[in-house]
């Protein structure tokens, strides 16, 4: 069987499914992500592209009773029954050590680390750049093995980073409901831009 070529574009069905009818979801039906799915879309996630290889994210994926009651007084109101509902809640979070892990992840440049620990501003600069890029890969693969997302910021910050990362070199970034949402509850889509309207071409 022939490989399909890497630059031929993907269906229009798989484009639907990643970006044009996929939605931000925020009911869910009752329908468990497995541990089996949930390392599916971590293998998936940590192939998308960041400096040096320098993969600073860190998740922790909140689906017993005991962690969603360690989570739930640390949300906004407004995101405590949804999140709650949800079967998984992904705490996107992003670690300020990540350089120390480059001899492994980019082992042909021994000056790698020094790339990016010449300031603590240039450390929290890219952990969180790259952390975040990541986070957005978490939620393109979570689309990609039908799962639906609800990502959101409205919770404690400072209070999710001291309950599921009390080391302290990892601070949570946002968090990213995940399941099997319920269409019903669905809105009609919110309006975007036109090309003119955010992008140029040079």
């Amino acid at each position: 069987m022939t490989k399909p070529s890497p630059h031929a574009p993907l269906s229009d069905a798989a484009l639907d499914q990643l970006f044009r009818e996929a939605r931000t979801h925020a009911a869910w039906l009752d329908k468990p992500v497995s541990e089996t799915t949930l390392r599916a879309l971590a293998d998936l996630t940590k192939n998308g592209p960041t400096s040096a290889n320098c993969c600073p994210a860190r998740i922790v994926f909140v689906v017993s009773p005991e962690a969603k009651a360690r989570l739930e007084p640390l949300l906004s109101k407004g995101n405590r029954a949804k999140t709650m509902a949800a079967p998984a809640t992904a705490i996107v979070a992003y670690d300020l050590r990540f350089y120390e892990k480059l001899d492994r992840l980019f082992p042909h440049e021994p000056s790698a680390p020094s790339w990016f620990t010449s300031s603590e501003a240039k450390i929290r600069e890219n952990a969180f750049r790259n952390g975040t890029l990541q986070g957005a890969y978490l939620i393109l693969a979570a689309r990609a093995l039908g799962l639906d997302c609800g990502p959101m910021s409205g919770f404690d910050a400072a209070g999710v980073t001291r309950e599921f990362f009390p080391q302290g070199d990892v601070e949570a970034n946002f968090l990213v409901n995940l399941g099997y949402g319920d269409p019903a509850a669905l809105k009609p889509r919110l309006p975007r831009f036109s090309f003119e309207e955010f992008c140029a071409i040079a």
